[in-house]
């Protein structure tokens, strides 16, 4: 089955959610990048995805190699522009809003999750350096990753510091001439290695001389594969891991230094780098979420296409004895609906965030606070719909879903990874009650909570927005333990309410009887109906406390 992203279905979210007109007036340009987005991602991308997850990279001690046809699938990213879609135009870039060039990397994820991984962390070193890179760096680097000719990657992960950063022991030390002397080793940095460019720029994460420990003492460097002068900066891929999914992503073990040291260049001040690298982060973790909604999309399709050609059994209660198609069973068509209403409610949520981050770079200052407490919700709950939109696929498909032939079992496992990296969804939901709670005082959480409050109309939107303010009154006085515990289902409970309010205003807009109009609405009500309902359920264990987590130590539970 072909994919076919779904571009009518973008232009109304982006008409009707963010509200595009308000961020562009050209709406000429709007419907050329969706459509040849989508004709690039369906003809180019998608045809690569099996060959890409039965071949893989392939890693020598010469570099990485990737699967026939990535090559020229890349080399024709970087000439159709598709990475300058919403960089700066200083530096390239067309300067389109970034909630435009979301609906590209959907594409690109439905397409071929795998592939978009290198574009995607590239955007996010595009922001980093843009907002802490010197002058020089803007000049010189910021161009090429623009383009896509230098993709770049994010090196944070060492083996004792996973979530904890503050562990790191990469050094740098300064060289005497502006640049510094780079050595350590990182894992799990996704295209640390390939060889679809000639060069590749790596940020570092790295402690200097007498930094203050943990994350205090932490700086972030501009390492190229290739330096300046054209010779072969000090820096490997050691190996790459063996993964459950997207195989023809490197997840590679960078070493630093092994004939002395690597060169690179501070990007803002000493012991600034947390700061420039969660600007890389955040970007990640909104396009993270993203990864979500385009397995959902693509799982839903495929599932759809199965279930109308697969003949068994009569239906209970039809008119006739006659074999028909598995949609037709009420149980099927549940987890159709279902599926299609999650992936509708994921893709409202996070081009909404993207649309609030928009307009917080215009200048918006409660609008681009309102996309930091956004951002937790859509890594988080964007990642979880794509891995349950996926397993739902794999139900439908029954016993040829659990079957590699068919291409269902791939999306679940390339989607698995979503809720892990860029920040584990338990750390997201740490932030949500941790930090994003008390935002501006308060102000921000409590703002879109009003907004919602003043717009939604169904009863069950309504009382989960009464039972979110109780939840976050009582995390806010909670002790920290108490709080965490509550976290997870607390941020469920917030994402589903606030994609339910954007899919019930999707519903009031979709007039007529076409197709389309018809499902929004059908999609809408389901997700009204049952999954917000589900969502208020949750309130019990968002309150419930630490005290139990810890009521026998943890060899009880082996």
């Amino acid at each position: 089955m072909a994919l076919r992203c779904p571009v009518e279905e973008q232009r109304f979210v982006l008409e009707h959610v963010v509200r595009i007109s308000e961020l562009t007036n050209d709406s000429d340009i709007v419907a050329a990048v969706l459509e040849g987005a989508a004709q690039y991602a369906e003809g180019e991308v998608e045809p690569l995805n099996r060959v890409g997850d039965t071949v893989g990279a392939k890693w020598s001690p010469d570099g990485v190699a990737m699967p026939e046809g990535f090559h020229a699938a890349y080399r024709q990213f970087v000439e159709g522009g598709w990475g300058t879609i919403s960089a700066p135009e200083e530096a390239g870039g067309q300067g389109l809003p970034l909630s435009l060039g979301a609906a590209v990397m959907e594409d690109l994820n439905a397409a071929n999750l795998a592939f978009a991984l290198c574009p995607m962390l590239t955007m996010g070193a595009i922001e980093a350096i843009g907002a802490h890179g010197s002058d020089e760096q803007k000049r010189d680097y910021l161009p090429k990753i623009v383009s896509g000719e230098w993709p770049a990657t994010m090196n944070l992960t060492e083996p004792q510091a996973g979530s904890d950063v503050g562990a790191l022991r990469t050094r740098a030390v300064p060289n005497g001439d502006g640049s510094w002397k780079i050595t350590g080793s990182k894992i799990y940095i996704t295209y640390g290695e390939h060889d679809l460019a000639e060069n590749i720029i790596h940020l570092v994460l790295a402690r200097t001389p007498d930094a203050p420990a943990g994350t205090r003492g932490i700086s972030l460097f501009l390492v190229p594969k290739i330096l300046p002068d054209g010779s072969r900066n000090d820096l490997r891929c050691a190996s790459i891991e063996h993964k459950l999914g997207i195989h023809a992503s490197p997840t590679c073990t960078m070493a630093f230094g092994d004939e002395g040291g690597a060169t690179g260049w501070l990007i803002g001040p000493e012991h600034g780098g947390m700061r420039a690298m969660f600007t890389m982060m955040n970007n990640a973790r909104l396009n993270v979420g993203l990864q979500g909604v385009g397995i959902a999309e693509a799982a839903t399709q495929r599932a759809v296409a199965y279930a109308l050609g697969r003949v068994q059994s009569a239906r209970a209660g039809g008119p006739g004895r006659e074999p028909v198609a598995i949609e037709q069973h009420p149980d099927v068509r549940r987890m159709l609906l279902r599926m299609k209403a999650l992936t509708m409610g994921a893709r409202a949520l996070a081009y909404y965030a993207f649309g609030q981050i928009d307009r917080g770079h215009r200048g918006d200052r409660e609008a681009a606070m309102r996309g930091d407490v956004l951002t937790p919700l859509v890594k988080a709950w964007g990642t979880d719909v794509g891995c349950e939109v996926a397993s739902l696929g794999i139900q439908v498909h029954g016993g040829m879903g659990f079957v590699e032939e068919t291409g269902a079992a791939q999306y679940l496992r390339d989607a698995r990874i979503a809720p892990i990296y860029e920040g584990t969804n338990g750390i997201q939901a740490a932030d949500l009650v941790g930090r994003k709670l008390g935002l501006d005082g308060g102000l921000a959480f409590d703002g879109l909570i009003a907004d919602i409050r003043a717009e939604v109309e169904a009863p069950t939107l309504s009382a989960l927005v009464d039972a979110v303010e109780l939840v976050a009154t009582t995390l806010r006085a909670a002790e920290p333990d108490d709080r965490l515990a509550g976290s997870y289902p607390f941020l469920t409970m917030c994402a589903v309410l606030t994609a339910g309010w954007l899919l019930e205003r999707q519903a009031r807009a979709a007039i007529g009887d076409t197709p389309f109009a018809r499902t929004k609405r059908a999609a809408a009500g389901f997700f009204l109906s049952v999954v917000v309902p589900e969502a208020l359920g949750l309130a019990a264990g968002a309150e419930a406390g630490a005290e139990l987590l810890y009521s026998v130590p943890a060899e009880a539970l082996l």
